[in-house]
């Protein structure tokens, strides 16, 4: 199994994984909440789209090779199709931008909604204390954001209110500014927890500050 640290490192350099876990650290001193980040490459492999890829490539490149040599009967053209078929698929599979281009974006929104609900449980952010741990799952490839909060956050926070700030982070990863849109959203949602969740004199780090694939 591929190691945590190992998955976070190919993301992000030390400096911005020091910065991020100091924006968490920070906002979690005046709030009972948990806040963690986590960031992952991608959040599917859309083998659908690579197949669909595969296939309009495949066809493309028969089509033209039909007409190079003045032969467009179907004879030539499907045997030539499926043979250049698999090992574009093998190609095609190893580039994810061209498999996320041939991806509907309700789709591509849908994988990325389905892999942070994943994450959520698998991280354990539902066995807080209080139920008050909130997700910030960052999908690079997509560059897509999905914020989850628990069910004692929902009860006093509609998670409408957290869509500035996904779209904000979102612009941010497009930018290039990953880290700096990522520390300023962190403040934020600690800026929000804090008025609901204050600091108790027990509270304890409950989950990491920082999360990977």
């Amino acid at each position: 199994m591929t190691n945590m640290t190992t998955t976070i490192t190919a993301q992000l350099s030390s400096d911005q994984q020091a910065a991020i876990r100091a924006a968490v650290s920070k906002a979690e001193s005046h709030t009972s909440g948990e806040i963690v980040p986590m960031v992952v490459p991608q959040s599917d492999d859309y083998r659908e789209a690579a197949a669909q890829a595969a296939t309009i490539i495949a066809a493309a490149l028969a089509l033209a090779l039909a007409l190079i040599i003045h032969d467009t009967s179907v004879w030539l053209f499907l045997p030539a199709a499926f043979v250049l078929y698999f090992p574009i698929l093998t190609t095609v599979r190893r580039l994810a931008l061209l498999k996320l281009a041939f991806t509907p974006a309700g789709r591509v929104q849908e994988a990325v909604r389905l892999r942070a609900l994943q994450a959520f449980y698998e991280k354990g952010l539902h066995r807080t204390r209080d139920e008050n741990g909130i997700l910030i799952f960052i999908s690079l490839l997509e560059h897509k954001v999905w914020i989850l909060g628990d069910r004692g956050i929902n009860a006093v926070i509609p998670p409408e209110r957290w869509v500035s700030l996904t779209t904000a982070l979102s612009s941010g990863i497009r930018q290039g500014q990953l880290t700096e849109a990522l520390v300023g959203v962190i403040a934020e949602i600690g800026d929000v927890l804090r008025q609901h969740f204050p600091s108790r004199h027990d509270d304890v780090n409950e989950l990491p500050d920082l999360l990977g694939e």
